[in-house]
C-alpha cells in the first residue's frame, strides 16, 4: 500500500543535493566535484591516433582528397576523416582497405605507426633524463 494520497502526486527532485547551511556556499548552489589531478608524464599516444596519422600523412603526401581516397577503399568519407583524426577504432578490414587504396599492404601501415611510437618512446624517455646522460645519445644513429 501506497503511503501517499491517491490523488496526489510524488515528487522526486531533480537538483543536486545543495551545500549544508553556513559552509559559506550560497543556498541551492551545486557542489562542484573536486579537480582531477594532472599527470606529470605526457600521455602515451593511442593506437588509433598513429593509424590515423599515418594514413592522413600519407594521402597528402600523394596529394590526394579524403574523397578519392574513400571512394578507392570503399568506405564513407566522414568515417574515413573520422579514421585519420583519431576518433574511430577501425576493424583490420577498414584498415587494409584504407591503406591498400594508398598504395599501401596493411603490414606498411601498421609498421610505419609502430615507428612513429618507437620515435615518441624514444622522446619521452630522453625528455626525463638528465642532460649530461641526455648528451650520450646525441649523434648515435643506428645502422642496419
Amino acid at each position: 500500500m501506497s503511503t501517499h494520497a491517491p490523488n496526489e502526486a510524488r515528487v522526486i527532485p531533480l537538483r543536486p543535493k545543495t551545500a549544508p547551511a553556513g559552509s559559506g556556499r550560497a543556498a541551492g548552489a551545486p557542489q562542484r566535484p573536486a579537480a582531477a589531478p594532472q599527470p606529470s608524464e605526457p600521455k602515451e599516444p593511442l593506437w588509433r591516433d598513429l593509424v590515423g596519422d599515418v594514413l592522413r600523412r600519407e594521402r597528402l603526401a600523394q596529394d590526394r582528397t579524403l574523397k578519392d581516397v574513400a571512394d578507392e577503399a570503399r568506405i564513407s568519407m566522414p568515417y574515413l576523416s573520422e579514421l585519420e583524426r583519431g576518433r574511430k577504432e577501425a576493424s583490420s578490414e577498414v584498415l587494409a582497405a584504407a591503406a591498400r587504396a594508398l598504395g599501401l599492404g596493411l603490414g606498411d601501415l601498421l609498421s610505419l605507426a609502430q615507428e612513429d611510437l618507437a620515435r615518441h618512446a624514444r622522446t619521452s624517455r630522453l625528455g626525463r633524463k638528465s642532460p649530461t646522460a641526455q648528451s650520450r645519445y646525441d649523434g648515435l644513429c643506428l645502422v642496419a
